[in-house]
Order: structure tokens, then sequence, then C-alpha cells
């Protein structure tokens, strides 16, 4: 590809996402206990960051339309990607993050397949549908700590960040739709906000934040986790939880929410922290 298209292709995949999900995969292996087999968790690294750079680039050719109005900022939108090139990009992401899976064990296989499938599907159809779009989203992001897991043979000890990490995201997905109403509306989809109004959306995002904080300090009280897990999550997660739901009854604005939503993002950092020094 030209220096202009590999540009293109890594700013389409959303490289800051990707980095999260490595580093998610990372997380979920290292709390385990254990970096063997080091060859695994490397290769479960690199084989989810190129299955979430697929997802988001073949989410942009499904919402090239919605993203002429609510991100007009998108390679596809700019002409600087074509719709053929985006999707040859994304099967070659899905392709090799799937081929490297094989590597890790059958168990990997089929989750990289089924995640894969599952995200190709909410791009496609799932996203435009109330609730069952986050909820798949979430699901499928909430998945990076599993295969972390997955690549050390050590499920069980993964499960409560990727409970916690479901409903942080599940959130934050809400939030994104009230954000698109007026991209999404255009595309005749049928998000939370759209079919049920924008006060229903925020209310059920209050819920989910609010089972969200008060799940968060269980880690530590059954002992799962100690006492740098707490002080991080009270310090640096519970404050920005509680902010984004003020902010976002105060302010309902395109602009506040995208920016509710990249704090939200930031934050992630932070609860990856929590967890490893946890």
């Amino acid at each position: 590809m030209r220096k202009g298209i590999w540009r293109s292709a890594i700013q389409i995949s959303r490289p800051v996402n990707v980095l999260i999900a490595m580093l998610s995969i990372l997380v979920g292996a290292i709390i385990t206990g254990t970096f063997q087999p080091l060859f695994q968790i490397v290769l479960a690294c690199f084989s989810g960051g190129l299955i979430m750079a697929g997802a988001n680039t073949i989410n942009d050719v499904f919402d090239i339309e919605i993203d002429r109005v609510n991100q007009p900022n998108r390679p596809l939108v700019l002409g600087k990607l074509s719709a053929e090139q985006a999707r040859n990009i994304a099967w070659w992401e899905f392709g090799v993050g799937v081929s490297l899976s094989v590597f890790i064990s059958w168990l990997a296989l089929i989750i990289s397949l089924l995640v894969s499938l599952l995200i190709f599907f909410y791009s496609y159809k799932l996203k435009r549908l109330p609730l069952i779009g986050n909820f798949t989203v979430s699901l499928a992001t909430a998945m990076a700590f599993i295969y972390g897991g997955i690549a050390v043979n050590r499920v069980r000890l993964t499960l409560v960040p990727a409970v916690l990490a479901f409903l942080y995201h599940f959130g934050r997905e809400i939030i994104k739709d009230i954000q698109d109403m007026k991209g999404d509306q255009l595309d005749n989809a049928r998000t939370l906000p759209l079919v049920y109004g924008e006060p229903v959306a925020l209310k059920i995002t209050t819920i989910i934040f609010l089972f969200l904080l008060v799940l968060l300090p269980f880690p530590f009280l059954f002992d799962w986790y100690q006492i740098w897990y707490l002080v991080i999550v009270l310090l640096g997660v519970y404050p920005i939880i509680i902010f984004v739901i003020y902010s976002m009854w105060k302010d309902r604005s395109s602009g506040n929410l995208g920016l509710l939503s990249k704090i939200l993002k930031a934050d992630m950092v932070v609860g990856l922290l929590a967890i490893y020094l946890g």
C-alpha cells in the first residue's frame, strides 16, 4: 500500500482503541499470576489487537453515511480510503487476527472467530437496534480479559474484570448513541435514545453506572484484589463515573457527550492499572 493508504489504514483502525484492547488482554493474562507461556500471551495481544482493528475498520464501512454527520473527519468520509480498500483492510485484519489464534489454542480460535462474527454483525445490523447493539459491542470488548486468560489457560481469574469492563463499556456505548442521534436518525437506525428518547437512555446509563459503582469494591472486599486496587478505583474511577453521570444530565449536547465519552476512554487505562496492581 502507498504511504498515504497505510496512514489512513492505521487511522481507521482507531489505534488508541486497539492499544487498550491489547493492554486488556495483557492484563487479563498477567492477573492470573503467570507470564507463561509468554509466546502465547504475545500472540493473544496481537491477535486481539488485529481483530479490534478489523472491527473498527468494518464499522466505518457500514457507518459511512452516519459518519458524514457524526464523524466527518473519518478517512472514508474524507475520501482517503475507498469503501473497497477499507473492506479489504478489515478482512486482512480479521483474517490475520484469527489465524494467530490457531497457535494459542482451540479455545482461542473459537473465541476469536465468535467475537469476529459478533462484531461484524454488530456493524452490519445490531448497532442499529436498541440496547442489543450496545450489549453486543460491550460483550466483545469485555472478552479481551478472557482472551488473555485463555492464552495462559486460566480463564476463571479473568471473569471479574470482564464483568466490570462490560458494565463500563455498556454505559459508555449508550452515551455515544445519544451523542450520535443526529446521524443515526438519518440512517434510520433504531438506537435506544431514538426509539425511547434521551431521558430513558440517560436513566438506563445512570442505572448501569450506579450498579458498576456498587460492584467495584467487591473484588477487594472478597480478598480477590489487594488494597492498591481499591485505592486507585476510589481515586481514579469513582470520581470520573460520578462526574459523567452529573454532566450528562446537565448538558446533553453532542459536544459535551463526546467529551464525556473521551474521558471515559482515557479512564479505561486507570481501570487497567487498578486491576494490574490489585
